[in-house]
């Protein structure tokens, strides 16, 4: 398995470097014996009924993903479906989704609707960034786990139509079109917002928002109270931004949130802090933080696996600083070397590898090991 740090950390800090240019671009423009593996399951079809949605006509079904079929894991079976669960871990990171872009970490539908088409057809299944860093990885035996992230909580992560569907050029419209055309393609995501989710000033209505879509399975969690540079405030400042979105959050039905995403990757002193911490009387406390890198995750049952200081992969083609360190060429190489990516057994009591890998568990896991 590749480890990360055998990536040039100049790359890394090179990346978040042009992440923040981008970002900073964006704010300043105004707002827009052995056992057989059974097959995945099919997709299953739920109505909805957004509330405080005014509806012309019936929603349409959203598409939902039953859990994987049970199966217990054997080193005989691991072998088969050459399960790695120290593998690496695709967690890729969207900002607006527009249809002419205006920064470089834009993408337009077309261009997200073709990378979640190709990860379908690679074997991802996505699962939101809160079960990623609980480790629990729900995903059928063979296929991979990818964390797909918005941040920002931009208008065009989601809304609804009049119909009281997400919009579909929307994030949450692509991402049910694809689910529904790749029935394995688990329709989740993670969206980090700060203190106007999806550009709703409403309570009423970002209470709505944010609770259809935890109610489809959704994740909605904290990107700080106003998105500033976490590294240039004092500890004081960096609880507060903290803890006021926390309480946003509380108050949509949202909290208190798993994860943290840090505004431009960009991470407070002492780093502590971002995980943990309270002012005002409120405290917080994150399972994972996650930065704006330029590499794939450590699966968090790796040794290594560090829960303060998450990787994530821009998605952008392979043009300028993207030419190796975004999710066009991060997708490929994971899909040229098959033995560094994570694979599931399709048993989420226990994590299934390589013998020559077991030095690499983190010892809270060795109980759980299948070794083959």
């Amino acid at each position: 398995m590749r480890s990360s740090a055998s990536v040039p950390k100049i790359i890394g800090i090179t990346n978040i470097v042009v992440v923040t240019v981008a970002v900073i671009g964006l704010l300043l423009q105004s707002s827009s014996g052995t056992p057989v593996a059974k097959p995945p399951p099919v997709a299953k079809m739920r109505q909805t009924a957004p509330a405080g949605t005014q509806q012309t006509a019936a929603p349409d079904p959203v598409p939902t993903l039953a859990e994987p079929p049970g199966v217990v894991s054997t080193p005989e079976f691991a072998k088969q479906v050459k399960a790695n669960e120290l593998g690496l871990v695709p967690v890729l990171m969207y900002h607006r989704i527009v249809k002419k872009r205006a920064a470089s970490i834009d993408r337009t539908p077309s261009q997200l609707r073709k990378e979640l088409e190709k990860l379908a057809e690679q074997g991802y299944v996505p699962i939101t960034a809160k079960d990623f860093v609980t480790g629990n990885i729900r995903v059928p035996a063979g296929r991979s786990p990818v964390v797909l992230t918005f941040d920002d909580g931009h208008p065009s992560h989601f809304r609804l139509d009049a119909s009281g569907n997400p919009a579909p050029d929307t994030a949450v419209g692509v991402i049910l079109g694809v689910a529904r055309k790749h029935p394995e393609f688990r329709p989740v995501a993670t969206f980090w917002i700060n203190h106007y989710p999806f550009g709703l000033q409403k309570r009423e209505e970002q209470a709505a928002a944010v609770q259809w879509l935890i109610g489809h399975g959704f994740e909605v969690a904290n990107h700080t109270w106003s998105h500033p540079s976490l590294a240039a405030l004092p500890k004081k400042r960096v609880k507060e931004q903290i803890v006021r979105a926390e309480r946003l959050l509380k108050k949509l039905g949202a909290g208190p949130s798993t994860t943290l995403a840090l505004p431009f990757g960009s991470m407070p002193h002492p780093r502590k802090i971002a995980r943990s911490g309270s002012w005002d009387g409120t405290s917080y406390k994150f399972a994972g933080v996650f930065l704006a890198g330029a590499e794939p995750s450590l699966s968090p049952y790796a040794k290594k696996f560090d829960p303060v200081a998450i990787q994530r992969i821009q998605s952008n083609g392979k043009k300028g600083e993207c030419r190796k360190w975004c999710s066009q060429y991060w997708l490929e190489w994971l899909r040229k070397h098959p033995a560094d990516r994570f694979v599931a057994d399709g048993d989420p009591d226990h994590i299934s590898i390589p013998k020559e890998l077991q030095g690499n568990i983190t010892p809270k896991r060795r109980g759980q090991l299948v070794v083959y």
